[in-house]
């Protein structure tokens, strides 16, 4: 019967799988760019990602969500660091305020709750008890800021924390390096 405990690798192994990483991550970046730069092509207001761009994303938090590549950069960023529910929660707030009908609003605020914040919700945000109590009484008769709360805790912890991870990671690196690349072709 074969053994299930596997034998320590060796300083040879560790290091070829080092590399591989390493390999895998650079190129992550450059297939990812290449991807959201085929979403976006067809977009009349971008035509391509500029390092001017990427490095507005620098800038703050709020540039980078204001940009449709740093966007979509940021979400896959927060989904390899399985914290994506605060982006998702973060837009859907922002669509929420946008709503009129007080129908629309009782139903998405009801499945805004139900989604992110009521204790065990499928997608749960870290925010404090009280603040999830409020937005509980909230809903039982929302209005467009029933999530505001919520919504600034969720922006700091992500400006804070998952953000400037964001800007030292290889995915946010290996694109700016790949754009930067792009605007200084060697001749």
């Amino acid at each position: 019967m074969p053994s299930l405990i596997a034998a320590p690798l060796t300083e040879s192994q560790e290091l070829n799988m080092e590399r591989e990483d390493k390999k895998r991550s650079r190129s992550l970046g450059k297939d990812f760019m290449c991807r959201m730069q085929c979403m976006f092509l067809h977009t009349s207001s971008i035509d391509r990602l500029t390092a001017e761009e990427m490095l507005l994303w620098s800038q703050s938090l709020e540039k980078l969500l204001q940009s449709k590549y740093g966007m979509a950069t940021f979400h896959t960023f927060l989904k390899t660091e399985y914290s994506d529910e605060n982006i998702e929660f973060w837009l859907r707030c922002e669509d929420y305020k946008k709503i009129r009908s007080s129908y629309r609003m009782n139903s998405k605020a009801k499945k805004i709750y139900e989604q992110y914040i009521q204790s065990k919700a499928p997608r749960e945000i870290n925010i404090d008890h009280h603040t999830r109590e409020m937005i509980k009484m909230n809903v039982t008769a929302p209005t467009i800021f029933c999530f505001d709360e919520a919504q600034k805790i969720v922006y700091k912890l992500m400006e804070r924390d998952s953000y400037p991870r964001f800007l030292r990671s290889d995915m946010y690196r290996n694109i700016l390096d790949s754009t930067a690349a792009d605007c200084n072709p060697r001749g």
